[in-house]
């Protein structure tokens, strides 16, 4: 019995062996959910997959308000690895959904304690950058106009039906704007300068793309408005991206004491990711020092890495911001949904 039986446990045990035995295969993929800012040069990119042998889908969700409400709406089938994009307006709301898994990188070491608001580093910091008004300068220029010099300003006669600014609800860009000003402002000052700003004929955009592009008057923009809720970072856009060689900005930023809200910017680990090494991966790739520099003519953001090395472009146009509101993410926590229904029924209803 134990000789007739002996060939087909040894049949067996070859097919099992055969089945676990590791057969030539391509690349994993690793999935990206991203903003729809998100760039990165294509050879950067390429150097990621090569070195870990992966494909990396990027995956572009629209604004981080849209990106954030889009992966807790698929909390528990994640459509991603990892998420990037999520800012210290939205911090919070997902830290607070655990849409996160904790990951303490060697690269945290170089990041400055100030941008680190996740102590259990479930939300890595990549990148800031300084909410403010920009304007176009030729229309300034051509009505003999003098552009704003901080956020107050804006409810001056001379600026009716000029701004466009972005809705808090769907957008980052609009919300950090709108909790500058209620850390500038105060409960009291909020509702008035908003209502004032509403009566002098604010103009709202659903997302930044749309400010920008669409209702800027701006040498990237063919709207009618001259100033937009924008970055201090974008003017160097304006002089790199243009079709013609520029020698100065068209585009400035307003940068003074209290005009402008530091936005930060992390990655995630998605929990319930499949793919946790190259997850990990992708988290130390972003801190490193070849994304970090790869950044700022791409996105148009600063590196959290201080020794990363910035274009040369980038530091002759930005707007040098004097001292940006940055407020606690449990404070965003506490005040951002009452803010932007208070918001909404005074510059919308």
């Amino acid at each position: 019995m134990f000789h007739k039986l002996k060939p087909l446990t040894l049949s067996l045990t070859l097919l099992l062996a055969a089945c676990a035995s590791p057969t030539p295969s391509g690349p994993r993929t690793l999935t990206v959910m991203t903003h729809d800012s998100f760039a990165i040069t294509e050879s950067v990119l390429k150097e990621f997959e090569t070195v870990n042998n992966v494909t990396v889908q990027v995956l572009k969700s629209g604004d981080a308000g849209a990106l954030l409400n889009t992966a807790l709406l698929n909390k528990e089938s994640p459509l991603a690895d990892v998420m990037y994009g999520v800012d210290n307006t939205l911090l919070s709301r997902a830290l607070d959904n655990n849409l996160f898994e904790p990951y303490d990188s060697p690269a945290l070491a170089a990041i400055p304690a100030e941008l680190k608001l996740d102590t259990e580093n479930r939300a890595l910091p990549v990148n800031y950058g300084d909410v403010c008004l920009n304007y176009d300068k030729a229309y300034f220029a051509e009505k003999g106009l003098t552009p704003p010099t901080n956020v107050s300003e804006l409810t001056k006669p001379e600026y009716k039906s000029l701004l466009v600014t972005e809705d808090p609800a769907t957008s980052s860009t609009g919300l950090a704007f709108m909790l500058g000003t209620w850390a500038a402002f105060g409960d009291d000052g909020f509702r008035q300068f908003w209502a004032d700003l509403r009566a002098n004929d604010v103009k709202v955009a659903p997302d930044w793309e749309t400010a920008y592009y669409t209702e800027f008057s701006g040498s990237s923009g063919k709207g009618p408005r001259p100033i937009v809720v924008s970055y201090a970072s974008s003017p160097p856009a304006e002089v790199i991206f243009a079709s013609t060689p520029l020698d100065d900005a068209p585009t400035a930023s307003v940068t003074g004491a209290k005009s402008c809200f530091r936005q930060i910017e992390f990655v995630g680990i998605l929990k319930g990711t499949k793919n946790r090494d190259l997850a990990e991966a992708w988290v130390d790739f972003m801190l490193d020092k070849t994304f970090q520099e790869d950044m700022p003519l791409n996105m148009f953001v600063y590196p959290a890495l201080p020794s990363a090395t910035l274009p040369e472009a980038f530091v002759k146009y930005s707007g040098t911001v004097e001292s940006p509101i940055i407020l606690d993410p449990r404070t965003i926590a506490e005040k951002r949904d009452a803010l932007i229904k208070e918001w909404t029924e005074i510059v919308v209803k």
